[in-house]
């Protein structure tokens, strides 16, 4: 080979290797980019992508944290009980070491979920769904809680009845090996007070009474009459009730007579010249116009049995008597719903019973 075409041949290796730094550095100096995708030969196993990462037994990866620490399990929502309501409810936290089974939960339930006149609720929290439920077999709970009622139509809790709730939820307590939190007793007796306080200035049963004028009705007659207006028998003797839409909401008006009555051997030869027609205004919501279906119920029925609509002092009331119920009716409305124990609600339900 001659001198001049080794001189060319090394002349183009040198150029070569000048381009190719060149290259090198442009790329270094620009952009980084993901290295492309490598697919997996035929028998290879794919590991997952990073928002699919797993650890040996199975967990997820925290993307983007050193060393793949686990992301720990998000605790499942706790819905409100439908029960247990600390409007009107004192409530103990019943702690658990580990959650226990239903079954074993409801072989320590107390005999008597009431405390005086007080009725108590003890609900468990459902390890799966997060519902606060009463307890139920084959089920697991992590903690339980207790409420008992601190007034109802029978008065405030007093000193003796909340000791007789701590006593059953402590022995229900001490069944799970589990630590009971209970509220001060002087609290919640203070709260009871101004609790039953409230709902005895807001409290209204408001009853007529239908006072034959003339001859007296037998009970198939009454039954007969107030069928045509929508009131079906009660479950309480003497007892008719226009029911309200809502499976298990209680009656919207009730029309009341002599029990006795309804439990003769021969009804039809019963004489009836009373009768009273009640709506328990708390118990019913004010959307459903209560006081118009009362208002309307009254004057009808003494109309199709000859009767008189009278007060409790037997006088005889008049368009402006109804009139000026329904304006007090009204202010008594907004103060229930302003205190979240609106008419018809759960909660007042359970305070005026």
């Amino acid at each position: 080979m001659t001198l001049t075409a080794m001189l060319a041949i090394l002349g183009g290796l040198i150029l070569i290797i000048v381009i190719a730094h060149g290259a090198w550095t442009a790329r270094k100096a620009g952009p980084r980019r993901a290295d492309p995708p490598i697919e997996p030969q035929l028998g290879e196993r794919q590991d997952p992508t990073l928002g699919e990462a797993k650890d040996a037994v199975g967990e997820p990866f925290q993307p983007g944290m050193p060393g793949g620490e686990v992301v720990p399990a998000r605790p499942l929502p706790r819905r409100p009980s439908a029960r247990i309501d600390a409007l009107i409810d004192a409530i103990a936290t019943v702690t658990l070491e580990a959650p226990v089974t239903g079954d074993l939960a409801i072989s320590h339930l107390p005999g008597s979920r009431r405390a005086g006149t007080k009725p108590f609720h003890i609900e468990g929290l459902n390890a799966e769904s997060g519902d606060w439920e009463l307890p139920l077999p084959g089920q697991r709970y992590s903690e339980f809680q207790a409420g008992v009622q601190m007034a109802n139509r029978s008065g405030a809790m007093n000193e003796i009845e909340y000791s007789e709730f701590v006593q059953k939820v402590q022995g229900f307590a001490d069944g799970l090996s589990a630590f009971v939190q209970f509220p001060d007793m002087l609290d919640v007796v203070a709260r009871a007070r101004e609790l039953d306080q409230f709902a005895s200035e807001h409290d209204a049963q408001l009853a007529v009474v239908l006072r034959a004028r003339s001859a007296a009705w037998t009970l198939g007659y009454v039954q007969q009459m107030a069928l045509r207006h929508g009131f079906v028998p009660g479950a309480i003797p003497g007892r008719l009730v226009l029911a309200a839409e809502e499976e298990g909401a209680p009656p919207i008006l009730s029309l009341q007579f002599d029990a006795q009555a309804a439990l003769a051997e021969d009804p039809q030869a019963s004489a009836l010249r009373e009768l009273t027609l009640a709506l328990d205004v708390p118990q019913t919501p004010e959307a459903l116009e209560p006081f118009a279906a009362w208002q309307e119920a009254a004057r009808a029925l003494s109309r199709d049995i000859e009767a008189d609509v009278c007060d409790d002092r037997a006088q005889v009331l008049n368009l402006h008597a109804f009139a000026a119920i329904g304006q007090e009716l009204s202010t008594l409305y907004k103060a229930l719903a302003s205190r979240d124990l609106a008419a018809g609600s759960l909660a007042a339900r359970r305070l005026f019973s």
